[in-house]
């Protein structure tokens, strides 16, 4: 019996040091994480978990989009980026691609990308430098992407139609003068 009591000391140290290892070895993988890339479920919880800011997004969006977006994606590291992708509202594919990338980094990989590339414009976007390519996504199908720096970031927006709709979508983006606002 007094063996028995003489080791509780030395069992309840071993237990401790053992729990003590597993909650390392749980933190672990979370504390290397952090920042990744990754899925949200919303807009609002990429602001909350990364608080990437500002974290700009269309209010205005035409019939042929459809809302919620089908994949918001970001990272903080190794670099602030988002994507965030909208299906066409007849529900073949997807419709628009809203990438924001610090600037001097790469984009992030889009499945929307403009195959070829016909006619390529400097445009005035709401008194900002903005960048205007017309050209073909995958098939034949026509398809616009609109670039401009906002603040320490690059918003793209890549569309399967004429630049009309693109540029009424990426005004909506633009709330102030400073580049400061998000809708």
């Amino acid at each position: 019996m007094k063996r028995t009591i003489g080791g509780m000391p030395v069992f309840i140290v071993m237990i401790v040091i053992l729990i003590g290892v597993l909650q390392l070895i749980n933190w672990i993988p979370s504390a290397v994480q952090e920042g990744a890339f990754a899925r949200f479920g919303s807009l609002d919880e990429v602001r909350a978990k990364l608080k990437i800011s500002p974290l700009l997004t269309p209010v205005y969006y035409p019939r042929s989009i459809r809302w919620p977006p089908s994949l918001i994606a970001a990272q903080t590291r190794p670099y602030a980026a988002v994507i965030t992708e909208f299906p066409r509202s007849d529900g073949e594919g997807v419709g628009l691609v809203v990438t924001q990338t610090e600037q001097g980094r790469p984009l992030l990989e889009e499945r929307m990308r403009l195959s070829s590339l016909r006619e390529r414009v400097e445009y005035p976007l709401k008194g900002r430098p903005a960048v205007l390519e017309v050209g073909a996504c995958g098939g034949e199908e026509t398809c616009s992407r609109l670039s401009w720096s906002e603040g320490a970031f690059q918003i793209t927006l890549t569309m399967p139609s004429s630049p009309v709709e693109l540029i009424g979508i990426a005004e909506s983006m633009i709330t102030d003068g400073t580049g400061t606002g998000s809708p």
